[in-house]
C-alpha cells in the first residue's frame, strides 16, 4: 500500500465517535437488509429456470437460465483470466453487477479495469470501501461517495459534526480501509421500496432527503459490503479485494448539495488500483502534476492572479493577455476558413429570456440575478445560446436567399459568461465565475447535420493535434427522458454515426447518456501528463428551436420548417484552456503562443543603441522581444541564464528563462570561452548577436547540449536546429523568415 506524501505517518488523532449511534444504526440495517435479500432470492428462486440466449460481442451465443446465469458465470465458460478480471458487465447497454443474475434473453459485454467502464466502477466501490472506513471509525452520517467526473479515483461526503478531518487522519482510515479489502466483502444487491428505504436509512437524514426527492416509479436499490449498507444505484465490482492498492489524497470541505446555505460536510478524497505499481506510478504522477499547477506557474510567469475582492474572476497581466489574446485569433483565423460568422451580444438580459429557454426553472441558482430596472429581474448569461436563438429569429430566414444559402448559420460569439459557482467549487483558472469561451451555434437543416458534425471534428482534430493533445469519442445517445420524437433522434444518432464513421478517428457508444434535447459528441482530452479534460463541446438541440419557435423557409415558401441547433465550442473555456496549456507543456510555451519571444542581451553599454536597433527590428516583424539593459557583464549574464536554465522549467520565474529567444550583442571570442558549457535540454532558442566595425554576425541555435556555431569571419545567422548536427547562414531578413514560419507552423 502506498501513502500520500506530506501525511504525518506518527499520528493518530482521535475523532469523536458517536459510539450509540453506530450500535444501533448498523446491525439494524444490516437486518433489515438481510432479511429482505432473502426474501428476494426465495421469490427469484420459484420464478427461475427458463432457457435463456446471451450474445455476445463476436456474435457467439451462450446458452443460460434466467435469474439464474450470472455474467460472472459466463466469464468462467469463456476463460479463468476473464473470469478472475471483469469487474463489470453489461447487458442490452445497461451496467450490470458481474453477480447479478440475468432476466431473459440478452447481448453482454464484460469489462475489465483497462476499460472506462471497468475503472469507473471500480473507483465507485472503493469510494464505498471509503465509506465504510469513515462510518466505523468516526460514526459519521454518509452522504454521497461517486467515482470523480474526471475519472480518477473517487470521493465520499459525510457529516461529521463538529470534527474536521485532515491528511493527520489518513493512516488510520487506509488502515481500516485495507482491513475491509482483505476480508474479501462481496457487493450484494437488493431492491428495497420507498417505504423500506426510508426505514433503514430514518437516522440519517440526507439519505432520507435523497429517497424523497426520487420519482415514485423510481427503483430503489442498496447495496452492502461487510457492515456498510448504503442507498447507491450501483452496479458494483464482484467484492472488495480486487482493491488491493488504497490511498486517501486530501480532504476538504463541501456543503451539502452545493448549497453553501446547507450543512457543512467533510470530502475525502481517495485513489485506488489493483496493484501497488500502478498506485506508485499514480502518486509519482500526481507529485509530478504539482510541480506544474497552472496556479503556481501563472503567478510565477506574471500571467495571471486571483484577488478575494472578486473571487473567481482572474486578472490577467500583460504577458497573460497576451497569452489569451492568441488563443482567441488562433481560434478567430479558423472561423475565417470554415464559414463562421463572429457575433457579439449582450451580457444582460431580462429573465422573460431564461424562461423562455428554461434556464429560469432549471439553471437560476446558477445565473447572477439582480433586479435592474423597475423592479424587474435581469441576470447576467451563463451561456450565448439563448441570445443566439434571438438573433436567428429577429428576421425572417429562408434556406436560401439571393441565390445564395442561408443554412447553415454558423454563428460564433467569444461574449464574456458568468456563472454562480460555489465558493467551494472554484479551482483556479479551471473552475470559475466569469470566463469567455470560443462559443459557436450552427443552425441547419435536418439534412445538414451529418456535414456540419464532420466539419466539426475537423475543426477538433485541427486544434488538438496543433496543442498535442490526443483525445477521445463517445457518442452519447437518447436517454430514458428526453424531448422530441424517436424519429428525429433516431435521424440524428444516425448522421452522428455516420460523421463519426467517416472521421477516421476511434469512438464508443455512450447508451442513453445524451442530453434531453438532443445526442452528443463527448470529448475528452489527455495532455502531457496523461490526465483527462473535457473541453470541446459537439451537441445537437431540438429543444431551444422549438422553446423559441424558431423557423426557415423552405423549398416551398410557404412551408416553414424548424432548424436543428448546434452547440459547439472547441477551446471550451479560454481560461480552462489556459490552465491545460500551462500545465501541458509544464510552463514551456511553444514559441507561436509564447508572451516572451526573444531577448537581446548587449555586451556592454556601448553596444545598446545596435540592441536596440535588433530589438525594434523583432518588434516591427510582430514577434514580442525585449532587451536587457542592465550593467552586469555579458559573461554574468550567459552563466546566469545557465544556471537559471539548469533548473526546472517550474523554477523558470526571472528575467531570461522566460524567454524563447536570446540574443547576444559582443565583441570578441566571448562566444568561445562558454562553448564547453553543459546548457540543459529545454525549448528555448538562443540567439547569439556580435558586431565588428565592419560586419554583423548573428548566431541562432537550440538549447540542446548547445555548441555555439559559426565563424566569426562570416557575416550572418548560423542556425542549429534540436537533435540536427548541420548549420545553415543566414541574414537577418532570413531569421525574421524563420521566425515567421515557425509561428506558421506553430511550433
Amino acid at each position: 500500500m502506498v501513502g500520500v506524501p506530506d501525511a504525518k505517518p506518527n499520528s493518530a488523532p482521535s475523532g469523536s465517535k458517536d459510539e450509540e449511534y453506530l450500535s444501533c444504526v448498523i446491525p439494524k440495517r444490516i437486518a433489515l437488509f438481510e432479511a429482505i435479500k432473502s426474501e428476494q432470492i426465495s421469490h427469484r428462486r420459484s420464478i427461475s429456470g427458463d432457457p435463456i440466449k446471451i450474445t455476445l460481442p463476436d456474435g457467439t451465443v451462450k446458452e443460460g437460465r434466467k435469474w439464474e446465469t450470472t455474467p460472472f458465470d459466463i466469464a468462467k465458460e469463456i476463460s479463468k483470466g476473464l473470469a478472475s478480471n471483469a469487474l463489470i458487465s453489461q447487458v442490452n447497454g445497461v451496467l450490470w453487477d458481474m453477480s447479478r443474475a440475468l432476466e431473459g434473453d440478452c447481448e453482454l459485454k464484460l469489462f475489465t479495469f483497462d476499460s472506462d467502464e471497468g475503472r469507473d466502477t471500480f473507483w465507485h466501490s472503493s469510494a464505498h470501501i471509503l465509506g465504510q472506513a469513515l462510518e466505523r471509525e468516526y460514526g459519521c452520517k454518509l452522504c454521497i461517495g461517486p467515482c470523480t467526473t474526471r475519472g480518477e479515483g473517487f470521493y465520499y461526503d459525510a457529516f461529521y459534526g463538529e470534527l474536521g478531518l485532515s491528511e493527520d487522519h489518513f493512516k488510520q482510515i487506509e488502515s481500516v480501509a485495507l482491513k475491509a479489502v482483505a476480508e474479501k466483502q462481496p457487493f450484494e444487491r437488493i431492491e428495497v421500496s420507498r417505504n423500506q428505504a426510508l426505514e433503514m436509512f430514518s437516522e440519517n437524514e440526507f439519505k432520507i432527503e435523497i429517497i424523497k426527492d426520487l420519482p415514485e416509479d423510481k427503483t430503489i436499490t442498496v447495496y452492502r459490503c461487510g457492515p456498510l449498507v448504503d442507498l447507491c444505484r450501483g452496479p458494483h465490482i464482484p467484492n472488495t479485494s480486487f482493491a488491493k492498492a488504497f490511498a486517501c489524497l486530501k480532504a476538504s470541505s463541501a456543503y451539502w448539495r452545493g448549497n453553501k446555505d446547507r450543512e457543512s460536510l467533510q470530502r475525502v478524497y481517495g485513489i485506488s488500483y489493483p496493484d501497488s505499481k500502478r498506485l506508485k506510478e499514480y502518486i509519482a504522477r500526481i507529485e509530478e502534476a504539482k510541480k506544474y499547477d497552472h496556479r503556481l506557474l501563472g503567478v510565477k510567469q506574471e500571467l495571471f492572479f486571483c484577488h478575494p475582492l472578486s473571487p473567481g474572476s482572474w486578472f490577467f497581466l500583460p504577458h497573460g493577455g497576451r497569452i489569451y489574446n492568441k488563443l482567441m485569433d488562433f481560434i478567430k483565423a479558423q472561423y475565417k476558413e470554415r464559414g463562421y460568422h463572429e457575433v457579439f451580444s449582450p451580457t444582460m438580459y431580462n429573465m422573460q429570456l431564461w424562461e423562455t429557454s428554461g434556464h429560469a426553472a432549471n439553471y437560476k441558482e446558477n445565473m447572477f440575478v439582480f433586479e435592474y430596472v423597475e423592479k424587474q429581474e435581469f441576470g447576467l448569461k451563463p451561456m450565448n445560446c439563448p441570445g443566439h436563438c434571438l438573433m436567428f429569429e429577429h428576421r425572417v430566414r429562408s434556406y436560401r436567399v439571393d441565390g445564395f444559402a442561408e443554412l447553415p448559420l454558423r454563428l460564433a460569439d467569444f461574449g464574456v459568461l458568468h456563472r454562480n459557482e460555489a465558493s467551494g467549487a472554484l479551482t483556479g483558472l479551471t473552475r470559475v465565475r466569469r470566463f469567455q469561451q470560443d462559443d459557436a451555434h450552427i443552425f441547419c437543416r435536418e439534412s445538414q447535420i451529418k456535414d456540419e458534425v464532420m466539419a466539426v471534428l475537423d475543426f477538433v482534430n485541427y486544434a488538438y493535434n496543433i496543442f498535442g493533445f490526443t483525445y477521445e469519442l463517445k457518442l452519447s445517445t437518447r436517454p430514458d427522458k428526453y424531448l422530441g420524437d424517436p424519429e428525429t433522434w433516431d435521424k440524428a444518432e444516425a448522421a452522428l454515426t455516420d460523421a463519426l464513421n467517416q472521421s477516421g478517428k476511434p469512438w464508443e457508444i455512450n447508451k442513453g447518456d445524451g442530453a434531453f434535447y438532443g445526442p452528443k459528441i463527448d470529448i475528452s482530452v489527455s495532455d502531457a501528463l496523461n490526465r483527462k479534460f473535457q473541453c470541446a463541446t459537439l451537441q445537437l438541440d431540438f429543444q431551444l428551436p422549438s422553446r423559441f419557435d424558431l423557423s426557415y423557409s423552405a423549398e416551398d415558401e410557404a412551408k416553414r420548417e424548424r432548424p436543428v441547433m448546434i452547440h459547439r465550442a472547441i477551446l471550451g473555456s479560454v481560461e480552462r484552456m489556459f490552465a491545460i496549456l500551462l500545465e501541458h507543456y509544464k510552463g514551456k510555451w511553444p514559441f507561436w503562443l509564447s508572451p516572451r519571444q526573444a531577448i537581446v542581451c548587449p555586451v556592454s553599454e556601448k553596444s545598446q543603441a545596435y540592441a536596440l536597433k535588433i530589438r525594434d527590428q523583432i518588434h516591427q516583424a510582430g514577434y514580442y522581444v525585449d532587451v536587457d539593459t542592465t550593467d552586469r557583464k555579458i559573461q554574468k549574464k550567459a552563466l546566469g541564464l545557465w544556471h537559471k536554465l539548469s533548473q526546472h522549467a517550474s523554477g523558470a520565474t526571472k528575467e531570461h528563462q522566460r524567454y524563447n529567444f536570446y540574443l547576444f550583442y559582443r565583441f570578441g571570442q566571448f562566444i568561445e570561452r562558454y562553448e564547453k558549457l553543459s546548457w540543459p535540454s529545454t525549448t528555448l532558442y538562443w540567439l547569439l548577436v556580435r558586431r565588428k566595425p565592419t560586419q554583423d554576425s548573428v548566431i541562432l541555435a537550440q538549447c540542446m547540449d548547445i555548441e555555439f556555431l559559426g565563424d566569426p569571419s562570416v557575416t550572418g545567422v548560423s542556425v542549429r536546429v534540436r537533435d540536427k548536427g548541420d548549420h545553415s547562414v543566414m541574414s537577418m531578413e532570413d531569421l525574421l523568415s524563420f521566425f515567421k514560419s515557425e509561428t506558421a507552423a506553430f511550433h
